[in-house]
């Protein structure tokens, strides 16, 4: 472990009366990280091309003022409950550890709101303000709380908040300028790409609550409850995860296409996909660097290239379309690899039954499928 990272025994950010948190076990801290330390690779290279793009954040600012956001920070202090030391106490010694255990300075306002349905966001252009549900709230133990929590100033720390909050903005525009054909088009374009990002943003975040939790089984479980609610009794995590790779190997090409249509309006990737993902990055050797004292600093921030952010971003969706099981990610992969038969591997994939045309010949795209078994 380096020098600088150690074990954080609770003298976090102190509360408006001084008190400070003491958690009940201790975790190690990571002095100065940088969010690349844990930033999926397509968030990654978004977001560092963001920043160094001249002007990009100052004409973000300067939206401000159209964007609906002063709006959301007094509806949010009028009509839900401000964690302090004297409310949600317990939240409140969460949110100040996760922000001691990332180092982040300035502990950003978290707020409780009135809603049954388990949900948590980071948004803010200025400042990036943290909300959880009552829902939420209700649903979650201390530690897969604290999971969430840090996934929360994961995103504070990543910058999320900024462009989350504009996506938020033109789903709501693009609702209102329905009507108008070539402008909706145009809307949409951008709102899906954002939404492409915003995923990956997703998985980014789940990594700093790992990270801030340091307890996988936890992550595991809240992510469980999300999906089934607060039946853990019922639920068990390896069959769990065994539901993202059927998910993910299942089926044939139409299913393949199902996945994208289905995956496309969501904000959020699914559950058991998150679960999978968190579970693999855990057991890399990139998650135990990081916890040995090896990662990143924000200091080297400003030298990052651009062009090495966008390469590692595709070699890594690269991988995964390499080593995806997928039925559309395999033809991606045969296709790029130039495998042969691919007019049979793709009748095949979309359920065909493979026969021979007329005048076909023992080996061509025609033959039937057990005669030509498909590549392992």
């Amino acid at each position: 472990m380096s020098d600088d990272s150690h074990e954080s025994n609770g003298q976090g950010p102190e509360g408006p009366q001084g008190q400070e948190n003491v958690p009940s076990r201790q975790r190690t801290r990571f002095p100065g990280i940088s969010s690349r330390a844990y930033e999926h690779p397509a968030d990654r290279s978004a977001l560092v091309a963001l920043r160094r793009l001249s002007g990009f954040d100052t004409v973000f600012k300067a939206l401000s003022g159209l964007l609906p956001e002063r709006s959301l920070r007094l509806l949010f202090l009028s009509d839900s409950v401000r964690v302090s030391d004297q409310q949600f106490a317990h939240l409140n010694a969460m949110l100040r550890d996760a922000c001691h255990i990332l180092d982040l300075e300035k502990v950003p306002p978290m707020y409780v709101n009135q809603d049954p349905q388990p949900n948590a966001m980071c948004i803010g252009l200025d400042e990036p303000i943290i909300v959880v549900t009552t829902g939420l709230v209700e649903l979650l133990d201390e530690e897969e709380m604290r999971a969430v929590v840090g996934h929360e100033v994961g995103h504070a720390l990543s910058g999320h908040s900024v462009y989350r909050t504009i996506l938020l903005f033109l789903t709501g525009l693009a609702l209102r300028v329905a009507w108008i054909p070539l402008g909706n088009l145009a809307i949409m374009a951008i709102v899906t790409a954002l939404r492409e990002w915003f995923r990956k943003s997703e998985l980014s975040a789940d990594r700093a609550g790992l990270l801030v939790g340091q307890d996988l089984t936890a992550s595991m479980r809240g992510l469980m409850k999300i999906a089934g609610g607060n039946h853990l009794h019922e639920m068990n995590v390896d069959a769990f995860l065994a539901q993202a790779e059927e998910y993910e190997a299942g089926g044939d090409l139409r299913d393949s296409v199902l996945k994208i249509l289905n995956v496309l309006p969501r904000t959020h990737p699914f559950t058991t996909v998150r679960a999978a993902e968190l579970k693999r990055w855990a057991e890399s050797r990139d998650f135990q660097r990081i916890m040995d004292g090896h990662y990143p600093r924000r200091t080297e921030d400003k030298d990052t290239s651009v062009s090495g952010s966008f390469r590692e971003s595709a070699a890594s969706y690269a991988s995964n379309v390499k080593s995806s099981k997928d039925p559309l990610m395999k033809l991606v992969s045969d296709i790029a690899g130039g495998a042969g038969d691919l007019g049979g591997r793709v009748r095949r994939g979309f359920g065909g039954n493979g026969g021979s045309a007329p005048g076909g010949t023992p080996g061509d795209d025609s033959t039937p499928p057990e005669d030509q078994p498909p590549r392992p």
